[in-house]
């Protein structure tokens, strides 16, 4: 069938490149929240040969979505299509013997992203009966229909003598895994009829190129699982009985949803099936790679090392750190998650982040170019929504200065970290007829930066020491000023990738150490990695600007945090 949807391809390699017979490839994709990227790569150097892009069509309509009720599916043809589309442009000009040299493929997601799925494990919007059942498709990270399973869980691991979510930070979040299962399980009667297990997206990829047909031989990788599932070595694995099921007794009767091992991304599902090769024209003897997290393997794609803070900034933010498994006793409160083997196999990776970020400027667009999309006039429609925020970053840098008592919080998707709180909302207050769209977009520019440096703190003062600080993703690559914003704000040198798909490059990176390659990913980073594009130092006389500022936002946060909690009450904000 034809895909339809815009579709951005860029055609790197040359026949130079290629002629390099005796070179091996890999491919690293990677499953955002708007698109999938793929990137053909050289195994030796890093270099990429060739990338293609597919937007995601029935997401581009948002037809299984609503925001007001936080709302946000995707459907698995999209990601179906987008796998086709894209592997097919990236390979299109290579020969059979060029092509004999790609090794390995590996795939990340974004997370938790999971879905119903019947026995052989196929998702249940792909039957007829359900393809248009929002709660028969992948439930995007960012949906948090689920926050009062999200509640139910928190409440029964305050009573109970064992902590069960200690390792995520302490609170469990309506965007994961067993919160959004009970979800389905409590609200549709026919997908929980019909289901026969619940998976991550990031496992079902890896699943679908090898030909799996029954989930009971999916593999699960490390990441989703204990980052998003609860799975902990110290708990002998998903705390399913002893936690789980004493929340949701329920869940009994409706399927099976234990695993035991999980796995490293370093390691390998299997290979090509002989369907997905003939329909790719590629060969079977292709590895795929175990699945994992975009903003984890992002991290790979960033070089992250001990002591860093790594920051994918994009529709949110993850930020990323990683300790020496001997150092794997330390805990930190407060974020999403640390998991032995996550990140960097061998490595304890650690996970927090922010719920909203570049949503928060596209929401601000949107609600400036509603006139556009209500009136229909021709020449508004002209407007384009990305011209319009780089005019509002511009003159938002030409503010000579922004009242004191004009400030926000982050939180209009809940708050992710520190302290998952989905229920949250953002808070704005102080503005008043004097304030113009430029000071408006600086102050919520202003307040994600602020979010950033609380979750810095965080890390901190749990323990974590983080020496340097990289951002990569397409927000970080967009907004010089947002980052010199950013690097103001956190009092640190903030240092920018240079190569935009850092998660794809990561796949990228795991794609040559399961191919043998390499011996670790570690190894893989040195010899692949990419240099930083750019470095922004604090500048003088704004670290105190920030800093007084920065205090007014904690203030702010406090206020919303005890009125959300205790309706009625408003401390006074000094």
């Amino acid at each position: 069938m034809p895909i339809i949807g815009p579709v951005k391809l860029l055609e790197l390699y040359t026949e130079s490149d290629m002629g390099k017979r005796c070179t091996s490839y890999v491919i690293g994709m990677d499953f955002g929240t708007d698109s999938v990227r793929s990137l053909l790569l050289d195994a030796s150097s890093g270099m990429t040969l060739a990338v293609s892009e597919f937007k995601y069509p029935r997401w581009a309509t948002k037809t299984y979505c609503d925001p007001a009720s936080n709302q946000f599916r995707q459907h698995p043809l999209d990601y179906m299509e987008g796998l086709e589309f894209t592997l097919q442009e990236i390979t299109k000009g290579l020969d059979q013997e060029a092509k004999d040299c790609i090794r390995a493929i590996s795939i990340c997601t974004t997370g938790s992203t999971p879905v119903a799925v019947d026995a052989q494990g196929t998702p249940l919007a792909l039957d007829p009966h359900f393809k248009d059942n929002p709660n028969a498709m992948f439930f995007l990270w960012k949906d948090h229909c689920a926050k009062e399973e999200a509640a139910r869980i928190n409440r029964y691991n305050d009573g109970s003598t064992i902590d069960y979510l200690k390792f995520v930070g302490g609170a469990y979040s309506s965007e994961w895994y067993w919160a959004k299962l009970m979800y389905v399980l409590d609200n549709d009667t026919e997908v929980r009829d019909a289901l026969y297990g619940w998976v991550e997206h990031s496992d079902w990829m890896p699943f679908l190129l090898t030909g799996g047909n029954q989930l009971d031989h999916m593999v699960r990788n490390r990441c989703a699982a204990g980052h998003k599932a609860l799975w902990s070595e110290q708990f002998g694995g998903l705390p399913l009985e002893d936690f789980i099921l004493k929340v949701f007794p329920t869940i009994r009767e409706c399927g099976d949803f234990s695993y035991g091992d999980t796995y490293t991304s370093d390691r390998s599902v299997g290979y090509l099936s002989a369907d997905w090769a003939e329909r790719l024209g590629l060969h079977e003897n292709i590895k795929v790679g175990v699945g994992g997290l975009d903003a984890h393997f992002a991290a790979i794609g960033a070089a992250i090392r001990p002591n860093q803070l790594c920051k994918v900034m994009g529709t949110s933010t993850c930020d990323m750190a990683v300790v020496p498994a001997h150092e794997g006793d330390i805990y930190v409160d407060g974020i999403c998650g640390q998991v032995n083997g996550s990140i960097i196999p061998g490595m304890v990776g650690m996970e927090a982040g922010q719920s909203a970020f570049g949503d928060i400027f596209d929401w601000f667009a949107e609600l400036l170019l509603w006139p556009t999309r209500t009136l229909g006039s021709e020449s508004l429609l002209q407007i384009d929504r990305n011209l319009l925020l780089k005019t509002l970053g511009e003159q938002a840098e030409a503010l000579a200065e922004i009242p004191m008592e004009e400030i926000a919080t982050d939180w209009f998707n809940g708050r992710r970290s520190p302290f998952a709180s989905n229920g949250l909302k953002a808070t704005l207050t102080g503005f008043g007829l004097g304030t113009s769209a430029p000071k408006l977009y600086h102050v919520l520019m202003e307040s994600a930066c602020f979010g950033s440096k609380r979750i810095m703190e965080q890390y901190e003062d749990e323990g974590v020491t983080l020496n340097k600080i990289v951002v990569m993703g397409g927000v970080a690559k967009k907004s010089p000023y947002l980052v010199q914003l950013l690097a103001n704000i956190l009092d640190r040198p903030v240092h920018v990738c240079r190569e935009e798909q850092t998660a794809a490059l990561g796949s990228g990176m795991f794609a040559a150490t399961v191919a043998g390659l390499y011996t670790s990913v570690e190894d893989a980073i040195s010899s692949m990695g990419q240099d930083i594009d750019r470095v922004y130092h604090p500048q003088p006389g704004q670290v105190e600007r920030y800093q007084k500022r920065y205090e007014r936002y904690k203030a702010l946060c406090e206020q919303t945090d005890a009125t959300v909690t205790s309706p009625g009450h408003a401390p006074e904000l000094n």
